[in-house]
């Protein structure tokens, strides 16, 4: 099977206006959606659209069946309806890419995610790499998720591979922290994993780079006993995720770090899946 697991170091460095810089550890799935069924069937702690220590509910992710924000009209065919009624996890995957041009069929997605654990979910970032029928990298997703349960991809294409990775430079427009403003840039830097996991993410405000965050581990197989394994070595790892985010937006505050508001720039706060009450349109509501 080509699911696995990656044991990972998470780093976070800020650099302006004030420095701030930390690192812990923790496990991500690299999920063949192709596998879902045969892991839910191999795996006790595991299942698929069923409560279990670790469930993976595939309405968690890319809901292609629902308006992005903000719902009026936009000159982008990605940002209107890609289908009309909810379908498979790979199924809205692959007509997500082929609304941006890429072909997958007969090829695979690997998500490298977090399911629910214990039944909570909180994944600040989830990563898709699609491969092509010959087996080759084509494209990546970028899936943020913030703490007000919103959702926004990011697509790195075909054009944006070089030297083994894909590249891109994007303007956010999404609130990911308060201490960071929605019109910086994400410059993305995904390598499709292999033996180890390698992404980075940098904001860049104003031309300067003034956040970088990284993600790197080798990988573990995936089965019964290491999953097990796991569970031990890092416990209710979703709800230690949100609990060192809420502990650092402290530490940052204290440091006077300035705060900025959600509702502050709703405007320039779109193309994202399930918009918080701060920023929704009464057609998005509805």
């Amino acid at each position: 099977m080509s699911s696995c697991l990656y044991e990972c170091d998470v780093m976070h460095a800020r650099f302006a206006p004030r420095e701030h810089r930390f690192v812990y550890r923790l496990f991500l799935f690299a999920i063949d959606l192709d596998e879902l069924a045969a892991l839910h069937h191999r795996l006790p702690l595991f299942s698929v659209n069923r409560a279990n220590l670790y469930s993976f509910r595939e309405s968690d992710y890319l809901p292609t069946h629902e308006p992005l924000h903000p719902a009026r009209d936009n000159p982008n065919p990605i940002c209107h309806l890609i289908d009309d009624k909810p379908r498979g996890l790979k199924a809205r995957v692959v007509g997500y890419l082929a609304a941006q041009g890429v072909d997958l069929t007969g090829g695979r997605v690997v998500l490298v995610t977090l399911p629910r654990i214990f039944g909570y979910l909180f994944n600040p970032v989830s990563f898709y790499f699609c491969y092509d029928r010959h087996g080759a990298c084509v494209a990546t997703l970028a899936e943020v998720t913030n703490t007000f349960r919103e959702m926004k991809p990011y697509f790195l294409g075909p054009s944006a591979r070089a030297d083994g990775a894909f590249r891109l430079r994007v303007p956010k427009h999404f609130y990911v922290s308060p201490f960071s403003d929605v019109d910086v840039e994400f410059d993305f830097m995904l390598r499709p994993p292999d033996n180890r996991l390698a992404v980075q993410i940098d904001d860049h405000t104003g031309g300067r780079r003034t956040l970088t965050s990284t993600l790197t581990g080798p990988r573990r197989a995936l089965t019964g006993a290491r999953l097990a394994w796991f569970t031990v070595k890092y416990p209710l790892l979703t709800l230690r995720i949100i609990a060192l985010i809420h502990w650092h937006a402290l530490l940052l505050w204290l440091k006077r770090v300035p705060w900025f508001t959600k509702a502050g720039r709703a405007a320039e706060q779109r193309d994202l899946y399930r918009p918080h009450a701060s920023i929704a349109q009464p057609q998005d509501v509805a």
